[in-house]
């Protein structure tokens, strides 16, 4: 019985890279800074739980959704 690795977690960037001063978050990916430049060292448990959090943010942010500021 093999043990299947899971893909990667890819970085939520979609290259609109404007922090919001109001939330903390990035305009485009709502990831904080922190988030932003810890992404390559994480671990795929530790960006999972960041990418899990985004729908969170997004429903939070006064437009609704990202990169709409």
């Amino acid at each position: 019985m093999s043990v299947e690795a899971k893909p990667a977690v890819a970085s939520p960037c979609i290259s609109v890279c404007v922090m919001d001063a109001a939330s903390g978050y990035c305009t485009g990916c709502l990831r904080t800074l922190d988030e932003i430049a810890s992404w390559s060292v994480l671990d795929d448990d530790a960006r999972r739980a960041i990418v899990a959090a985004l729908p969170g943010r997004r429903a939070s942010t006064p437009t609704g959704e990202a990169g709409a500021h």
